[in-house]
């Protein structure tokens, strides 16, 4: 089905719910609308409705208009209603019309439609709303408290930017891995020490996104990034800007940065491959998000001057190509820590030549 198929069936009710959450996912994400089709059936439905649910939190995290205090009430009171504690109905009546103008037509209609999400994740077994409840409520409580401390000034040190990164993407790879464990028990035998890695699977992924969106979280007055590493490089974030670019020392604490989202990437390769080979939809799924955010970050180190995230985001035919490559080597694992330790030898510090002015 193509895409403007998808968008002409999204807002109507009698469309089948996975038809319906297809065409919501081409609309908020690129890169899950691709990798949550490789899952096998039994998954796809339970971890679209997952991403969908973290978008709702999300949406009401980035308003920038939303005022601190409601945020904190509506991030709250959507936990309640993932948990079943509290009703959907008038959900959205409530928090729609507060968001601002500038929030995306496609995440302002995802939470018109939360009822309609909450519908489907009633269809899933109890131990599968209980983990999707978890995640929904250790991210929503995270945002509420991390909003209190943000803003351009950044974040206290590499640490908090850590912790961060867990409440919005590491508790998603402790979601996952029950998920995945709880649809294969061969998967569960692994389960253990998927969870060693789960963490650096979603903080990976996470600092990546940080990283590629610094310009444009500073457009809505936010900044994730870590004053210990900034003030190192004799920048003060609060006066950042791009027209600082290029800057050596930005490049410099950049460069170190990346270096930390590369160790958390080598764990996320080793997440991936525990992973039986026979389960080749949800190694697919990790290794595309895995590859995508090495390239990512090498476009970041081969563009320290870049001023918007446009110009370090990896092109479609790129994604095409890995996603063709992983289709025929998902199973192979001599292989792919060979191609991964070539792409992602250049991101860590200790290999790249200092920058000169």
């Amino acid at each position: 089905m193509t895409r403007a198929e998808l968008q002409a069936i999204t807002g109507r009710q009698e469309v089948p719910n996975e038809f319906w959450q297809a065409g919501v996912l081409q609309d908020v994400s690129r890169s899950f609308a691709l990798t949550i089709p490789m899952l096998p059936p039994q998954l796809r439905t339970v971890v679209g409705t997952a991403y969908l649910l973290c978008r709702i939190a999300d949406t009401i995290e980035d308003d920038p208009e939303l005022p601190e205090g409601s945020k904190s009430e509506f991030l709250d009171r959507f936990s309640d209603v993932v948990e079943g504690t509290a009703s959907s109905e008038g959900f959205s009546d409530l928090v729609v019309p507060m968001l601002s103008g500038s929030a995306p037509e496609a995440e302002r209609t995802l939470v018109a439609n939360t009822q309609r999400v909450m519908s489907i994740n009633s269809t899933f077994s109890a131990a599968q709303r209980g983990i999707l409840a978890r995640c929904v409520r250790v991210m929503s409580a995270g945002m509420a408290e991390f909003r209190q401390v943000t803003g351009l000034s950044g974040l206290e040190d590499v640490r908090h930017m850590q912790r961060y990164c867990y409440v919005v993407a590491g508790c998603v790879g402790e979601m996952l891995t029950e998920l995945f464990c709880e649809y294969s028990g061969t998967i569960a035998r692994n389960r253990d020490r998927m969870m060693q890695h789960a963490v650096a699977f979603g903080e990976a992924l996470q600092m990546t996104n940080i990283l590629q969106d610094v310009w444009e979280d500073r457009q809505r007055g936010e900044c994730w990034l870590p004053r210990d590493v900034f003030d190192k490089a004799g920048l003060e974030l609060r006066s950042l800007n791009p027209d600082m670019q290029p800057d050596p020392p930005f490049g410099n604490a950049i460069t170190e940065l990346v270096s930390h989202a590369g160790d958390r990437l080598e764990k996320s390769l080793e997440y991936s491959l525990m992973i039986p080979s026979s389960e080749t939809g949800i190694r697919k799924f990790c290794l595309t998000s895995v590859v995508m955010s090495v390239l990512t970050l090498r476009r970041i180190l081969s563009r320290k001057g870049y001023t918007s995230r446009t110009e370090v985001k990896i092109s479609r035919p790129t994604v095409a190509a890995l996603v063709f490559f992983l289709n025929r080597s998902a199973g192979h694992d001599r292989m792919l820590r060979s191609v991964f330790s070539m792409l992602a030898k250049r991101l860590h510090a200790r290999e790249l030549a200092p920058l000169s002015a």
